[in-house]
């Protein structure tokens, strides 16, 4: 902070630097380093002044308003809500009816009146609050005074100054302080003058350089919503969603890993009713605009482009906001701007070497399910609330459940045991706060405050991957702490099943050598639910609608909901979901080997998907009949395994992601292998080429006797025990009258796996195992480690006891010290 500086009422951004939080807060502190240091580098900054906290001393002081305030919080008590609201109410009366002195009057208008020279007269302003404690990197103060946006003219900029220092002194702000160990007078207000995106007309919302909920630095995770950004941040809206991958964006490639459509069915925007009361207001979305996304690629990828300048000039992980302007057809030019930074706050002040697993040991009546924030288990009796006024009678380690929360609930948040929203995403208020205290919370549950009710036992999960669940009744839980330090290192690679992509960036935490089995199923079925060719042959449905067919008309209605934000190409929606899925699980791992299995339904569980019973024939067996390698060169399926193939090929060549290796299921005959090797080829996909690896799933005792045959084919195999151990044994594991035959660790399915290892070894082959067998039974992964194989992927629960137990042996068998 330079003298000259100390005792001015304005600085313009270009005047500004980090080290200047003293003077100007944090976010005018933030933005006018940006604007010094990043517009160089493409990144676009809204212009505009600070009113420094020497304006606000100036004020108090010269006012006599200190002495005021400080006779007024004599006695507060923060843990008395009453005694709280009573204190905080008569302090905002007093200064916002204090007039401004003459001089600190004349200077800020004669800055907004430079802005107008600049923009146009009564230029539209953001009036926003920047406190000198406020995007602290053990402290996140966001939200704890207020904004104002479209502020015009000279009696609306200084009312809402006013409105801005009284704001220092909110019920939560006075709460805040106090518990983090602030006195009400070490806090100053200075106040950020910016103008206006014309994000009305377009976008906006908040972007993180890593994952929210795990910590996982590798993303950078974008949610925002149509209009102004405010409801993004105040939970008024479920936004979209998108994460994008930041090592292989460095390299110039298109990594948009995750997309997903949030409800947005309102949106901010300019009140330009006269005499109106409020400068914006809140109006429905058309369904056009809540089934779209809100950004396409490019805007993605430029946005997160800047996260990373950002990223890179502080040093540390960002929470950012931006906004898009108008498409210029109204208003605005449709560029792209960022209008806040602060670093994170949650996940830079833990621990990277110890992770805690929390594991739901029971499951009971799910309540009502939303997103999940964090990663742990929470319980307690509930209590909804509908409004604030009724905090006053919530408990400590009550759940809280409410339509959404903003900071005047804080209070109370902090004493909740978990807490449930019907509205919000993961930026929202509600899931900043819980993440910050480390409370379990679920959020945009939709009927929370409906299917939950007051005094009511309930467990709120966020342990069962990106969706949080309400569970009724006190469920069973464990925390499993382990720390990262003390794994030890094996010859056997430890590898991951990994079937949900919204568990990636938490299960690549977990100590591990890469993912051994990424399933496609759980992609179709979670994240598509629609038969592959049923998009293929959405056009033809269409018709057969038309004439008056009801059940096709039925399937048509299903697929265009499922498939809004792709109004025009059915096809495409099935290759980019394939492409997010896999390329989730492949950037959680990267530059870690990711084995995806492809496809493997069987005909009955393809016929449960929208439109299936179209295409799929009624199978008496279909555990032995229609399913995997068989599928993918018949004519009958053959185009909808070309779009399994594009998705695949994007993730792998669009994403940058060539850790993805794929896997072959079924595959009875070295025949069909080649079959498919070559239908693979004619899609895109080839062997060797960009590094692709194919394996064989070795699940059929032909894949052990024709060993050989296959590894002319292949370049390894993965044994999947499952399916080994029923072939061999002669049972179908899903039948109640044999099940209890079922066993790997039987001597026949023992010598099959022995028989292949050698195999593989013997003809320089890797070779590893995706069944479930090494994650039930110890002694079944120490016999694998006695004939060699190479790596073993276990369910993440399993990981790390297994890999001690493997390290043991290895020892004991001299292979490592």
């Amino acid at each position: 902070m330079s003298d000259q500086h100390a005792t001015e009422f304005i600085l313009w951004f270009d005047d500004i630097s980090i080290d200047d939080v003293p003077l100007v807060g944090g976010k005018n502190a933030s933005l006018g380093e940006m604007y010094r240091h990043l517009t160089s580098k493409g990144v676009n900054i809204p212009h505009g002044f600070a009113i420094t906290a020497y304006a606000y001393r100036h004020l108090i002081e010269s006012t006599g308003m200190d002495k005021a305030v400080s006779e007024i919080l004599s006695d507060l008590d923060t843990h008395d809500l009453r005694n709280l609201q009573e204190r905080g109410r008569k302090v905002r009366e007093l200064i916002r009816n204090i007039k401004f002195p003459d001089d600190l009057r004349d200077a800020i208008l004669e800055a907004y009146h430079k802005m107008e020279a600049e923009y146009g007269k009564n230029v539209d302003v953001a009036v926003r609050s920047s406190a000198t404690a406020e995007d602290l990197p053990d402290a996140s103060f966001a939200g704890q005074q207020d904004t104002y946006l479209n502020v015009r003219g000279d009696d609306a900029v200084l009312d809402y100054c006013s409105q801005c220092f009284a704001s220092l002194f909110t019920d939560r702000a006075i709460s805040y302080r106090h518990d983090k160990g602030f006195s009400q007078f070490d806090v100053y207000l200075s106040i950020v003058v910016q103008k206006m995106v014309r994000s009305d007309a377009a976008c906006s919302g908040v972007m993180f350089t890593l994952d929210t909920e795990s910590g996982y630095e590798n993303v950078v995770y974008l949610t925002g919503s149509w209009g102004l950004g405010e409801n993004v941040v105040q939970g008024a809206v479920i936004p979209d969603e998108f994460y994008v991958f930041k090592p292989t964006l460095r390299e110039g490639k298109r990594p948009v890993v995750s997309r997903k459509v949030g409800s947005k069915e309102i949106k901010m925007i300019y009140n330009e009713a006269e005499d109106a009361e409020e400068t914006v207001v809140n109006i429905a979305t058309t369904p056009a605009e809540r089934g779209s996304y809100i950004l396409n690629d490019d805007d993605l990828l430029k946005l997160s482009e800047w996260a990373l300048h950002i990223e890179d000039h502080y040093g540390s992980n960002m929470d950012i906001e931006w906004a898009k302007d108008g498409d210029g057809e109204t208003v605005g030019t449709g560029e792209l701007f960022v209008v806040q930074a602060r670093p994170e706050t949650v996940h830079s002040q833990n621990s990277k070497n110890i992770t805690e697993t929390y594991i739901l040991k029971e499951h009971g009546n799910i309540l009502t399910s939303g997103q999940a924030v964090g990663t742990k288990i929470g319980q307690g009796k509930s209590r909804v609330i509908e409004t604030v006024a009724g905090i006053h009678d919530f408990q400590p380690g009550e759940v809280l459940v409410t339509d959404m929360t903003d900071p005047d609930w804080e209070p109370v948040m902090k004493k909740a045991g978990g807490i449930v929203t019907n509205r919000g995403g993961r930026t929202c208020h509600a899931a900043i706060i819980s993440r910050e205290l480390g409370i379990p919370c679920v959020i945009g549950t939709e009927d929370g405050t409906k299917k939950i009710t007051t005094g009511q036992d309930i467990t709120v999960s966020c342990a069962d991957g990106e969706t949080g669940n309400v569970y009724d009744g006190l469920l069973d839980f464990s925390i499993n702490t382990t720390n990262l330090d003390t794994i030890p290192d094996t010859r056997t690679k430890i590898m991951l099943n990994v079937g949900i992509p919204e568990k990636a960036f938490v299960e690549c935490q977990v100590p591990n050598d890469g993912v051994g089995l990424a399933r496609q199923e759980f992609i179709i079925n979670a994240h598509i639910g629609i038969h592959p060719m049923a998009l293929h042959n959405f056009d033809n449905l269409i018709e057969k609608a038309a004439a008056g067919d009801e059940e096709v008309q039925q399937i048509v209605e299903k697929i265009e909901e499922k498939t809004t934000a792709y109004p025009h190409n059915k096809r495409q929606f099935f290759i980019d979901k394939i492409a997010e899925g896999v390329g989730r699980i492949g950037a959680g791992f990267y530059p870690r080997d990711v084995i995806v299995r492809l496809s493997d339904f069987k005909s009955n569980e393809y016929a449960n998907l929208i439109g299936g019973k179209l295409y799929e024939p009624v199978e008496s067996n279909p555990m032995i009949g229609w399913r995997g390698a068989s599928r993918y060169y018949d004519d009958k399926y053959i185009d909808a395994f070309e779009m399994e193939c594009e998705g695949l090929l994007k993730a792998r060549n669009e994403m940058g992601l060539t850790n993805i290796k794929l896997m072959v299921p079924f595959c009875r005959t070295p025949e069909e292998g080649r079959k498919v090797i070559e239908t693979m080829k004619k899609f895109g996909l080839v062997q060797g080429e960009n590094g692709l690896e194919i394996y064989v799933m070795c699940e059929i005792p032909s894949n052990v006797i024709s060993a050989d045959a296959f590894a002319d084919i292949f370049d390894g195999f993965s044994i999947g025990s499952n399916d080994l151990t029923q072939l061999t044994l002669g049972l179908d594991r899903d039948s109640d009258l044999v099940a209890h035959i079922f066993d790997e660790r039987n001597e026949a399915v023992k010598t099959m796996v022995k028989m292949v290892i050698e195999t593989a070894k013997r003809r320089g082959k890797k070779i590893g195992i995706c069944g479930q067998a090494p994650s039930d039974y110890p002694e079944f992964a120490l016999f694998l480690v006695e004939c060699g194989i190479d790596s073993m992927s276990l369910i993440p629960d399993t990981a790390v006891k297994t890999k001690l137990l493997v390290c043991e042996k290895e020892k004991e068998m001299g292979l490592i010290k």
